[in-house]
């Protein structure tokens, strides 16, 4: 029997406008290809059961709308935006004051959207692993499993990977 522990879901958001000296980079939003993509994975992962109890998402306009599509697709409730999820964050040091907010003997699963190489940076350092060990591609999802550990203990090296879906492996074949 698995010991009870905390899910992390990390999804990148999809596809983006390119980037351009005259559009502020934050508000570069989903292309409609991006979109499609988009939805198309996280409508196969609800599919197949996959449930947030809370999705916290980059407030930048494409990861944004990234969240709305999780929402839609019915992978979590609601969406909060956390500064620390844009680009250049750290999203580390807040994850045990999220958490605990479910309940620290109650085990949940947070979905996190927002941007490389942050959330791959993130995945590396709980898992413990060399920075640059995980990256995830435009719409792709990680699921992590973090053990339930006391207020202020070090997440750090403590989690184990469950899966780690390029998009191509979600969508179906033609």
């Amino acid at each position: 029997m698995a010991s009870p522990a905390w899910e992390l879901l990390l999804l990148r958001h999809g596809i983006a406008e390119e980037r351009s000296p005259t559009r502020p980079d934050a508000g570069r939003v989903l292309t409609a290809a991006g979109r499609a993509r988009t939805l198309a994975v996280l409508e196969r992962a609800a599919g197949l059961g996959l449930r947030a109890d809370r999705l916290l998402s980059s407030p930048l306009a494409r990861a944004r709308q990234t969240g709305e599509i999780a929402l839609m697709a019915g992978l979590a409730p609601a969406i909060e935006l956390a500064q620390a999820l844009e680009p250049g964050g750290d999203p580390l040091p807040l994850l045990p004051a999220w958490l605990s907010q479910a309940g620290e003997a109650t085990p949940c699963r947070l979905l996190l959207v927002g941007h490389e190489p942050d959330l791959g940076q993130l995945a590396a350092r709980l898992l413990g692993a060399p920075p640059g060990a995980i990256a995830l591609r435009k719409a792709g999802l990680a699921l992590l499993r973090l053990p339930l550990v006391e207020a202020g203990a070090p997440l750090a090296g403590t989690a184990r990977l469950e899966w780690l879906m390029r998009p191509k492996l979600w969508l179906p074949r033609p």
